[in-house]
């Protein structure tokens, strides 16, 4: 009797641990698996759009090579400041003493910039093509929409699939993205987002542009060709990261050159404050070149570095930017080292 009573035990025990083991590899309820808000694949997926009251981002695939992606950050119109906006060539509004009242002034936006983007802009943008949610809602009444905050929220999110855009509001938050609500403005439908899904299109500018200088290391050249005031000079380079690449002229090969390695050593560890977009300017128009710095390899150019001069300071430019690259302050000592590290006279001796 003992006997078999432990047996039924035993086979209890076991079956509950079976059971549990299903129950632990089952997919929970409400997995971001669940429900399906947008059915397209990523490849036909070719715009995702952000936007509040203020401002915009788009993460946007390259017209001319898909496989890129840039990411688009602009500005809205402000609101007009100082009293009522005029139509165009019309005439102020009257005040109440019969003097013309002071007209609204709408300031422009700048023009967008548009950056290229980095590996988190390339894992994020899968997640949009499907777009999967947690749950679905289904249609809310006003009194819940305006509970989740959907009512009148300036915030929206539209994705364009093969040219066609889907339009999403997305709900208001206070201090930080909380719980995200989608509504599709197609036909009203409520779902609940994955909390990490939005974060970074909101914060586009530091977590999806890709600020690197250059794409490849020290190590992967051989030669570095400095250009300054007219003047060019070639130094053999060997050495790999993380240290400093040892620099000695071609025409001595077997001299370093210590002045030239420190300076290059700081052109190299440059780090812009801020990055200008596709086809943009600094104030002032094209700013003037004060050196350049070019990589090698096997006597093909690799890559480079061109620092120059505008109007509000200094900026940099490389293979790699998609455009001018706003500087730190503190440059200028690499300009004038330019000059002595182009010249004929070997500075191996130091200062």
């Amino acid at each position: 009797m003992k006997v078999r009573d432990l047996a039924i035990q035993g086979g209890l025990a076991a079956f509950a641990l079976v059971a549990a083991y299903a129950v632990w590899q089952r997919e929970p309820v409400g997995a971001p698996t669940d429900v399906t808000v947008v059915d397209a694949p990523s490849r036909a997926l070719d715009v995702v759009r952000y936007e509040d009251d203020a401002r915009y981002v788009e993460l946007f695939r390259d017209a001319k090579d898909r496989d890129k992606l840039w990411v688009r950050l602009g500005f809205k119109p402000s609101k007009p400041v100082g009293g009522e906006p005029v139509a165009d060539g019309g005439t102020p509004p009257v005040g109440d003493a019969g003097t013309p009242a002071v007209a609204a002034v709408q300031t422009p936006p700048p023009p967008p910039r548009e950056l290229r983007a980095n590996e988190v802009a390339e894992k994020l943008l899968p997640k949009f093509g499907p777009l999967r949610a947690m749950r679905a809602l289904g249609v809310l009444d006003a009194k819940k929409l305006e509970e989740v905050g959907l009512a009148s929220t300036p915030r929206k999110l539209t994705l364009t699939l093969a040219g066609k855009p889907e339009a999403f509001s997305l709900a208001s938050t206070t201090g930080s993205w909380g719980t995200p609500y989608l509504r599709r403005e197609s036909d009203g439908q409520v779902f609940l987002l994955g909390p990490a899904l939005l974060p970074d299109l909101e914060n586009a500018n530091t977590r999806l542009v890709d600020r690197r200088l250059h794409v490849f290391d020290l190590g992967d050249f051989d030669s570095v060709v400095v250009s300054s005031a007219g003047v060019t000079r070639t130094f053999v380079a060997t050495g790999k990261a993380p240290g400093p690449v040892a620099l000695a002229p071609e025409e001595a090969p077997d001299k370093s050159d210590e002045f030239a390695r420190n300076w290059h050593d700081r052109v190299w560890r440059l780090i812009p404050l801020d990055l200008l977009g596709r086809d943009e300017l600094p104030a002032g128009g094209q700013p003037k070149e004060s050196f350049r710095v070019e990589y090698r390899r096997a006597g093909k150019v690799v890559g480079e570095v061109v620092v120059a001069r505008a109007e509000d300071g200094f900026f940099a430019r490389t293979e790699h930017t998609s455009g001018w690259a706003r500087l730190h302050a503190g440059v200028d000592p690499l300009v004038t080292e330019a000059a002595r590290v182009t010249s004929p006279v070997s500075s191996a001796t130091g200062p």
